[in-house]
């Protein structure tokens, strides 16, 4: 792992994941050891069927020791809970560090869009905001990434050779200078060193 951002403990506040074709695996595998003390929360935003709801909860809570929810609007985030972004809305994060729940137009065909999550992170957390793109099967991501980057934020992104499908993390790698570009266990591990 090569070292590109110097990583300090205790100064972050949140971390943003986002990803789609095989990206709900790859979180399994950040989450699944993560300890139940772990102190930040996780917002995870992945490209759904609409009708494909709370399934996802119930099989990344039987996968971490954290407590995990599906986002319901105006909730405020609350560390060490892993909030689950509903499928057919895109979700803000607002300057209260509450959620507000939107149904407007997708965004690079998708709804909910990984942009939206990470540019309006970025603009609430600034530099105390990790943002993590995944397996992906289009480029949304990128531009929320760039938002944390300019923003002070770290940003990371899965190692592309180990991407079920590569454009999400290689469009990512190509628009932004991220901090690290990672293998999933490295990710977790990352994460670790943070708190």
């Amino acid at each position: 792992m090569e070292k590109l951002k110097e990583i300090s403990k205790g100064v972050y506040e949140a971390i943003v994941i986002g990803g789609s074709w095989g990206g709900m695996e790859a979180v399994i595998k950040i989450i699944k050891d993560l300890p139940v003390l772990f102190p930040l929360p996780i917002i995870v935003v992945m490209h759904r069927q609409k009708n494909v709801e709370s399934s996802l909860c119930s099989v990344i809570k039987k996968n971490t020791r954290l407590s995990i929810k599906e986002i319901t609007d105006k909730e405020r985030i609350h560390p060490g809970t892993i909030y689950l972004v509903p499928a057919n809305y895109h979700v803000f994060i607002e300057k209260d560090k509450t959620f507000s729940l939107d149904v407007s137009e997708n965004v690079l065909f998708s709804r909910p869009s990984i942009d939206i999550v990470f540019e309006s992170a970025a603009l609430v957390f600034r530099k105390k905001l990790i943002g993590i793109l995944l397996t992906g099967a289009n480029s949304d991501g990128s531009q929320g990434l760039k938002t944390i980057s300019e923003m002070g934020g770290l940003t990371i992104v899965q190692d592309p050779m180990e991407a079920i499908s590569k454009t999400m993390p290689m469009s990512a790698i190509e628009k932004v200078k991220v901090d690290y570009v990672l293998k999933l266990n490295e990710i977790q591990s990352l994460l670790m060193s943070t708190v």
